[in-house]
Order: structure tokens, then C-alpha cells, then sequence
């Protein structure tokens, strides 16, 4: 049975982190895989918050590293559901980086990750329906749908 919808608004999740010496390269900058676990922990948080079960990440999509995050920064990891399907959910995740002096902040990261719900066996289960009420939600939910459809169509021809 599948639960009441939602608007993306009420499973959003916006997580905070600091660069410390420990997160970064020999270039003072971020390991890029430390951002890709901070992506995938507050997608995961949306996306369990969106259907109140347990999810699995089962694909990260169009990961786009845009500018370098440096030692010292806040960096704000903003995650919204944008499109469900029957069991699954692609959420949305962007990163800024944010200068804790200034309050300078920029984007440096965006990434889509696709989410399945599942029951205490692991078994995937139905998600809410979502609600999309802002000209952003029905952008991101418009263009989830393309980026489906695309996945979809790329298959088929990588099958061939």
C-alpha cells in the first residue's frame, strides 16, 4: 500500500560539515571521495525521511565537482527529493562551500542519486507519492523525469 504524498520540502535535508586537515590532499582541498560520502549520507537521509523505511543507494548519477572545497570551509550539503518512482527515489544533493569569515558561499558540487526503499528483508517496498509545489520542485522533477527516461533509452542501447 502505498502512503500519503509528500512535497519535497518535508523530507529535505540540510547537513553542515568543516574541512579539517584530515579531509583534504596535498593541495589543501577536499578528497572528492569525502564529498561523495557526505553526498550519499544526507541523500540517504531524504530519501528515508521522504518514505519512513530503510533505503539503499542502487545508482549516483551526474556527479559534477565544480570548484575545489579548501581546509577551513563550512560546507552545507542541501538534499531534496525530486522525483519517485514505484519504490524508488532520485534526490538531488548540492554542496557550497562557505567561507565561515565572510559568509561567502559558492557552489562546488551537484550529484542525483537514485534510492529503492526496502522492508526488514531487504525487499523493496512503495514509496509516497511526491508533491512538487515550487517552480524549483517542478523543474527538478521535470528534468528527474527526462534524466530517467535517459537512463532508460541509454540502456537499451547499450544492450544492443
Amino acid at each position: 500500500m502505498k502512503k500519503a504524498k509528500k512535497t519535497p520540502l518535508e523530507s529535505e535535508v540540510l547537513m553542515r560539515e568543516m574541512v579539517m586537515p584530515g579531509d583534504t590532499n596535498a593541495h589543501g582541498t577536499i578528497f572528492g571521495g569525502k564529498v561523495m560520502s557526505w553526498i550519499d549520507i544526507a541523500a540517504a537521509m531524504c530519501a528515508s525521511r521522504h518514505c519512513n523505511n530503510p533505503v539503499v543507494t542502487v545508482h549516483i548519477d551526474d556527479i559534477e565537482f565544480r570548484s575545489p572545497i579548501h581546509i577551513g570551509a563550512q560546507v552545507v550539503i542541501k538534499a531534496s527529493v525530486n522525483f519517485v518512482g514505484k519504490t524508488s527515489m532520485i534526490i538531488g544533493v548540492k554542496v557550497q562551500s562557505e567561507d565561515p569569515y565572510t559568509g561567502i558561499t559558492r557552489l562546488t558540487t551537484k550529484a542525483y542519486l537514485t534510492f529503492v526503499a526496502i522492508d526488514e528483508s531487504g525487499k523493496p517496498v512503495p514509496v509516497p507519492g511526491l508533491i512538487p509545489k515550487t517552480e524549483d520542485d517542478i523543474r527538478r522533477y521535470e528534468n528527474a523525469k527526462k534524466r530517467v527516461q535517459s537512463r532508460k533509452d541509454l540502456g537499451k542501447v547499450l544492450e544492443s
